[in-house]
Parts: structure tokens; sequence; C-alpha cells
């Protein structure tokens, strides 16, 4: 009997980092993952490993995920939003990385990206190689709701697949892995609140026409429970394991100097080579019938 296993990325703003310094260590150890899914940031990150560029994890999230350019109120006068996704996906991608997204596209892999249809009321997920060469669809996997515009793609209008599945565990599960290596940006026993009055209404107001987000939203408190419940009973059965930031260091989703932001991100590093046994451990009992 054949076994898979599988790459799961969890979103985080400025917390990809310590995601991003994860997968710079696979990249060195030359380790890759046929099924893989990503949301949000981790979307982002998990095609640049798949490309194996590691200068393009650092720089974007050590960098220039801080620039005064992209959240905050230049960003506001600018784009009309608080985090500036035209500045990054239409100049730093572009224009600063040459990001070359037809890479991407040709890697032989069954990689996702989750993102979440309006129009649909859910989260769905496109896998990479059917992504399009504009990253429009890659912008809309992360673009967080209120923050940033609604974005258009082929009629259809996306924001962050995070609003219902911050960790894809599901997705994987669903799709018949069996081993899945795991990278949150929370610390161990994060307890996701649920979301305010203001900000619930906030977001009934701004989607009017699309009521199913705001209702997604208030119990994305739950989602996420179920999805760190799932992951502690695949880690009991030792077919997963988990990576988490094992230090407390001060960065938020959308807020963080660059010293610290490097500092996760070595973190990241870090905390895969001091658990590497356990890491081949896992990749053994997926190789016994099958390669990766």
């Amino acid at each position: 009997m054949t076994k898979k296993i599988s790459l799961v990325l969890e979103g985080g703003g400025f917390r990809g980092a310590y995601t991003a310094g994860c997968l710079s260590w696979l990249i060195d150890e030359g380790i890759e993952f046929k099924y893989a899914y990503g949301i949000s940031t981790g979307a982002v990150h998990l095609c640049s490993y798949l490309i194996k560029e590691k200068k393009y994890l650092y720089d974007l999230s050590t960098d220039y995920i801080a620039d005064k350019q992209l959240v905050g109120w230049r960003s506001v006068l600018r784009e009309g939003r608080y985090v500036g996704y035209d500045y990054l996906f239409y100049h730093i991608f572009p224009e600063v990385f040459h990001y070359d997204m037809e890479r991407v596209l040709k890697v032989d892999t069954e990689a996702k990206v989750g993102i979440y249809d309006l129009d649909l009321g859910k989260t769905v997920y496109e896998r990479v190689k059917e992504l399009d060469k504009d990253m429009i669809l890659l912008k809309g996997a992360c673009t967080l709701p209120i923050l940033g515009r609604i974005v258009d793609y082929e009629g259809r209008h996306l924001l962050d697949g995070g609003i219902t599945k911050m960790i894809p565990i599901e997705e994987a599960v669903n799709d018949g892995i069996d081993y899945h290596l795991i990278i949150t940006t929370k610390p161990e026993g994060y307890v996701r609140k649920a979301a305010s009055w203001p900000l619930k209404t906030l977001m009934k107001l701004n989607y009017l026409k699309y009521p199913s987000i705001a209702k997604d939203y208030a119990i994305r408190h739950i989602n996420y429970q179920k999805q760190i419940d799932i992951i502690h009973n695949l880690q009991n059965a030792g077919k997963a394991l988990l990576f988490c930031p094992s230090e407390i260091i001060p960065v938020k989703r959308l807020t963080g100097d660059k010293e610290n932001l490097k500092k996760l991100y070595e973190l990241g590093r870090k905390d895969m080579e001091k658990r590497k046994q356990a890491i081949y451990d896992l990749l053994a009992k997926a190789n016994e019938n099958e390669s990766l």
C-alpha cells in the first residue's frame, strides 16, 4: 500500500517569516513534497518553496513585507486600503523580484492554495499548476477582508482562504494523504478568540452582497479549533509533525520590525534543525512504498 505525505502551511501575515525560515531549511535539506497546501501568506511562500527560491522567501518575509509602502497609511492614500496588495503583486513581485510565475506553473506537483470564493460562500482550492501567470488568483488567496479590495478574476470574486480554512489540514485529509508536516505561525496552545461585535458588524456592512462571509467570520474561532483538533489527533496517531514558533518574538499579523522578522525567520530554521530526526522519521514512514 502506497503512502502519501503532505506539507501544510498556515497563513499569518508578517508571522509567515517563521514559515519562510522552515521552508528554507527544507530547501537546504533537499526535501520536496508532491502534495502541499497553503493558505494566505503560506500560499505565497509555498510557491517560492516549490521553485526552491530561498532569496524570495527571505527577502519578502524579512524585508519587503515590512515596507511602509505596503502596510499603513501610505497604502490607504495610494490604494484606499490598509494593505497594499497592488503594490505587492504589481510592483514588488514583477519589478523588484522579477518573480517568474511560469516556473511555478511548470513544477510537477499536486500543491493547492485555498481561496475564499465570495459567490460560492466558501473556501475552494486551486491547484498551483493551474494558477494564472499574472498571479491574480494568488493575490486573491492572500487578500484579507476589509484590509484589501475584493479580487476579481474571470467573473469570480475572491478573498483570503483563511476566512474558513486557517490551517488547510482538512483538504489534505480529504485528499487521502497519510502523513503530514504542518507549519503554523501561532505559538503552541494558542486559542483563537471569537471576533468582536464591532468587527462582525463591519464584515456585514462591507459585504452586504455576500452574506456568507460575515457568517463564516463569526465562527472562525470554532473552525480554527476544529483544525487544531484534527492535527492533534493525527499527532497522537503518529501521522503528523506540527511546527510552531518555539519562542515568543514580537511579530504580529501586520506589525513587526525587520530585526524581529529576521529573528522569526531564523527561529523557523532552528526549530526544523532541532527536530531534524523526527522529520526524517516521518518521511521514512511515507517512503516505505513510495518515493516523495
